[in-house]
């Protein structure tokens, strides 16, 4: 797995009082390693919050960030179970997902090599 996963830091435009105890962190952004334009990257995230908003799950946008590299990408968190989010982030061409069970977050491919926490 890319070292810069592991790297990544979150913030939130706006704090936010209740949080799921499981969620997933997804992104539509170009994946590791691919470079897209920002047009491409900003329609691949609309298009990823329409598809989680028709499906009526809690959903805040959440910005993933390095603080080596200082690159920055916006993403969802969203109340979906492991294996339904590790489907959307292959459906739109990530690598992998965080996802966060109780107060421990991981970071997983989304392929068929994913490792559901335990």
């Amino acid at each position: 797995m890319h070292p810069a996963y592991f790297e990544t830091r979150f913030k939130l435009e706006d704090p936010h009082p209740s949080w799921p105890s499981e969620f997933a962190i997804l992104t539509a952004y170009e994946t590791t390693g691919e470079h897209w334009s920002a047009e491409r990257n900003s329609d691949a995230d609309k298009e990823l919050e329409s598809f989680l908003k028709a499906a009526r799950v809690w959903l805040l946008r959440i910005t993933g960030y390095s603080p080596i590299t200082n690159h920055c990408e916006p993403g969802w968190a969203v109340a979906l179970p492991f294996h339904a989010a590790c489907d959307i982030g292959l459906r739109f061409k990530q690598d992998a997902i965080y996802f966060v069970k109780g107060d421990e977050l991981t970071v997983t491919y989304c392929d068929p090599s994913r490792r559901a926490p335990v």
